[in-house]
Order: structure tokens, then sequence, then C-alpha cells
């Protein structure tokens, strides 16, 4: 594409109005989901950043007459728009989501709208967030690239941060899901591979520029190019480091059964869900293998049980009498807690959580850890007391909701070194795999059970394994992952995937557990990398915002 018509093409957003403008902003958005997994080609990310800069370059015209053009209606405009794109962005990158309102569709498919459309309608509040603050701070010169990059990463931290969180496709997920350009996250994290993407990605914008908006600088596309050029040479140093060595005297099997999660996961099939547990796990991968006699640890998915184990004794035995007597058995599980109660009290009877526990050989639990960071409608009801009484409840069929764990801690496991455990969402969080109980040891790999059933054959379980893979990639610690219908992996703390097993498939993986590496910088210092990062561009954006002023005068004069 020759100048020109990169600058007839900068000109129609610039000067777009209406449902037009709208319209743009909305598909570019959409488009920009397509750098997310499945699919993952990180240039997608740049039709929506160029063409948010072209869009909050032309707010200044869209303020409506008789309104006072201050900074303040040019950054509401721009937030405006800002949210169709982030609309546009959210609909095509969380449309999966429908597919667990159909699970149960007699009693969630009139939910199904909420799912697919109020909630990416919510999250691009943030994205029209980034654009206000970004058009506040707005120039005409090249230095408005890095502004943008600014304003969307602290948009997209606040995301993943109120509320809970929900950092979800995250704008640096566009380089996360590539190996090579996501072993930057082992310096600065997904929030700072998110000031990175935007940038890059928005640095094409600057091709357009015309001498009346400013000096023609086309910086950023150098900057842009030289920092993708040292992130794919920094990548391939760093994932091509040799194999990592394997903890001594551990064989991991993963098993994943594929089990719908549809009428046949209820209680009174608890005889054949157990049967198809205990034919899968035993199952001989070759010649040389005798099925789960040959693991130290067997580990099954999140939610393995459509009843408390813990207060199933005959289940319990029949896992103890299945398990070999060198075997452990590492499972995702509700736990109920109760309490003592006096006779006549309304005090509830207990509480539930969803939980990771060990079982050994004869039916004892020997170890516990209670998922702490929840999923808002699915797994506990937000504002339960009032949303309760107009019919909502969450998907999972636990009276109440499940109760958040007390803090994230270590969870120590017979014959395995100390892991960080993370039941499902939890792994999409950077920054929040250490434990949170005062200890300073540092474990040596994350065990994540999740059950991504709920979502189908949909880019879901794609995007939640990408995000998992980033964790390793942050904390230079290997991951093991068992999934219900998939995807189910180790992968090494570089987050090279050593073996998977496909989406939809029942089967079982055997395996070593890799060794970690040292920490990384990220690892050390998970909180103050990207603010460092961050304090360093802004100084960077205001020195060239005072340049470009200085330059501008001077021309002019």
């Amino acid at each position: 594409m020759t100048t020109a018509a990169i600058t007839r093409t900068a000109d129609r957003f610039v000067l777009s109005a209406g449902w037009t403008r709208a319209f743009l902003a909305f598909a570019c958005g959409a488009a920009g989901a397509l750098a997310m997994p499945p699919v993952s080609l990180f240039p997608f990310l740049c039709i929506s950043m160029v063409a948010a800069v072209w869009l909050i370059d032309g707010s200044a015209a869209q303020v409506r007459a008789g309104v006072p053009a201050t900074a303040f209606a040019h950054a509401m405009d721009a937030a405006k728009v800002g949210w169709w794109l982030g609309f546009g962005y959210h609909v095509a990158g969380l449309w999966w989501l429908g597919a667990a309102f159909l699970v149960e569709a007699d009693q969630f498919a009139w939910a199904l709208p909420l799912g697919v459309i109020g909630l990416p309608a919510g999250l691009a509040f943030f994205t029209a967030f980034g654009f206000f603050l970004a058009r506040l701070c707005w120039t005409t010169g090249p230095s408005r690239i890095l502004v943008l990059a600014l304003a969307l990463t602290v948009s997209e931290w606040l995301r993943g941060t109120l509320l809970t969180g929900f950092p979800w496709n995250d704008f640096g997920m566009a380089f996360g899901a590539n190996l090579m350009l996501a072993q930057t996250a082992s310096l600065i994290g997904l929030y700072g591979l998110t000031f990175i993407a935007v940038f890059i990605c928005a640095a094409p914008a600057v091709l357009a520029d015309r001498p009346a908006r400013g000096r023609r600088g086309p910086w950023p596309v150098f900057a842009a190019l030289i920092l993708l050029i040292i992130m794919v040479a920094f990548g391939f140093w760093r994932s091509s480091a040799p194999p990592v060595a394997a903890q001594p005297n551990v064989k991991l099997r993963i098993m994943q059964p594929n089990l719908p999660q549809d009428e046949k996961f209820r209680s009174d099939n608890k005889e054949a869900i157990l049967k198809r547990y205990f034919e899968v796990s035993d199952r001989a991968t070759s010649p040389q293998t005798a099925g789960v006699a040959d693991a130290t640890h067997l580990i099954w998915p999140e939610s393995a049980f459509p009843f408390i184990l813990s207060r199933d004794p005959a289940a319990l035995r029949e896992i103890g009498t299945f398990l070999p007597a060198s075997t452990i058995l590492v499972t995702g599980a509700a736990r109920f807690e109760q309490f003592d109660r006096t006779a006549g009290s309304r005090r509830p009877a207990g509480r539930y959580y969803n939980s990771i526990q060990a079982v050994l050989p004869g039916g004892a639990i020997v170890a516990t850890y209670d998922k702490v960071h929840l999923v808002p409608f699915g797994e506990y009801l937000p504002l339960g007391w009032l949303l309760d009484k107009v019919g909502l409840r969450q998907f999972v069929h636990i009276p109440g909701g499940f109760e958040p764990g007390a803090r994230r801690t270590l969870l120590r496991l017979p014959g395995l070194p100390a892991a960080a455990p993370l039941v499902c969402y939890e792994a999409i969080f950077p920054g929040e795999v250490m434990p949170q109980d005062g200890s300073a040891e540092r474990p040596e790999f994350m065990l994540n059970v999740t059950n991504d059933g709920w979502f189908g054959e949909t880019s879901g379980p794609y995007q939640h394994l990408m995000q998992a893979r980033l964790r390793a990639i942050e904390e230079g610690m290997p991951l093991v992952r068992a999934a219900n219908t998939g995807i189910s992996a180790i992968i090494d703390p570089y987050g090279r995937i050593l073996k998977q097993l496909p989406l939809g498939v029942d089967g079982v993986i055997d395996s070593s557990l890799p060794k970690p590496i040292a920490a990384p910088f990220f690892a050390q210092h998970s909180q103050s990398a990207p603010a460092g990062l961050w304090f360093a561009a802004l100084i960077l954006a205001l020195a060239l915002r005072a340049w470009e002023k200085r330059r501008s005068t001077y021309t002019s004069t």
C-alpha cells in the first residue's frame, strides 16, 4: 500500500461520523480478535490499533455543534468510539461463552445474550476508558503512539484487577500466544507485553501523518521494527535452550476423560463415571507401559465428581482399591466444610469449596487446596442476595455457590516437590502464582486442573491453554495441566509444550516432571517490572511531546 493510499484510508477513519464511525470501530475491533488463539496471527491486532489511532485523531471533528471544543469533550467522543472498538473485540473473542448457557439450555438459554453480548458490552467500557485517557494526553505527532500504548495498558490492567478481574484476551496475548514473542514475558509479564503489543501494532498509523498534523516522523515504525526484531531474537535464544532435566523418581499420568458437561454428569451416574475414569486412567500407552501402575502420581481434572468426594466413603474405597500401592491420585473435587449449629440456628450448614485433593492408596485424603479466585456467575453469584430474588443463580449446582479459599498456599504432595496449585480460572492471572501465606519457599511446578467442558470444542479452551502457558514463561516453572475435555498438557519452564492431548478426545499423558529454572526477572519483580516499564515509557512520551511542540513552534516561525 502506497503512502497516498494509507493517507486516504486514514482520512476515511478520521472524517467518519455517526453509525459509519461506530461500524468501522466495531469491525476493526473484531478483526483484532483474530490475533487470539486458535488463529493467533498477531498482525490482525494491527488493524485494531491503527484504527484506534486514526479514530482518536478524528475525535476533535466529532464534537457536536454548540458544544465547547474542550479537551474533555474530545476525550468523551474518543471514549464512545473506543467502546465500539472494544465491543467488537470482545464479541469476536468471547463468543464461545455462549456454549456454557446451552449445557442446561432449559435453565440458562434465556440468559445467553447476557454472556455473548452483555459481558462484551461491559468489558468494552475498559477500552473506552483507555481511549478517553489517551485523548486527554493526545498529541498531533508520533509520540501519540506511546500515549495510546500507555493508556490501553492502564485500562487492560484495570480490567484484570477491578471487580475481581478478567484479563482474558488481554491485548498482550496477541504476542503471548506466540512462543518466541511470549518469552519477553519472562522479563515484563503480560501487562508489559500489552504495552509492547499496542505500541508495535499501532506504529504503522504514523505513515499517514501529514506535515499539517505535525512534522512527519515515522520513528515509531522504525522503533517497532527494531523492538520486534529484538523480541524475536531473544525469544529464539531463550526457547532454544536445552531440554530441562526431570525431577527424580516422578512419573506423572494425566487422565483426560472427555466427559460431556451435560445431564450425564449427575450423582446418580456415579458408578458409570468412576468406571470411565478407571478405564481411561489404566490404559496402556505403549507395549512398554502397564497402565496406571507405572505412574507415581495420577492426575484427574477439575470438578471430577458430581458428588462430594470427602463425604462419600464408598467412592473413596473404590478409588483406594483402584490405585496401585505406589500411586497417589491428585484430583479436582468439590469440598464441603460443615459448621456446628445450635438447634434452631439460621446459620448455613456449611461451606462448599472448589478444591484439589490428594488421595492415597486405600482412600485417605492427605492434602487439600481450596480455590481462591472464583469465577463470577460460574461459581458464585455476585450480589446473590439480590439476584437470587429474580431467579438468577450460578452455573454450578451448589447451594449458595462456592466459597473462596482463605489464601493461596503451596500444595505439598507425597513424592513431589512443592506445587503452586491453580484451579481453572486462576491460571489467567499474572503475578498470582506464588503463595499468600507468608511462605518464602518457591514452588517447583504449577498444577492446573480445569474443566473447559462447559465450552465444547470452541476457541475458549485454546485461549485458556495459552494463558496458562504464559504463566510458565513468567514464573520459570513447568506447568502440569489436566483438563476434562482438553487441552491437557505438560509444559516446561520456557513455555514449550512437551506433551498434550487434543481438545475433545479421551486419553492419558505419561510424562516425567521437568525441573524449574532460576526465577526470571518477572518472577522476582512481578509487581515492579511492569510499573517500571510504564514509568519509563511515560517519561519518554512526555519528553517526545515536549520536543514535538518545540519543533512545531520552531517550524512555524
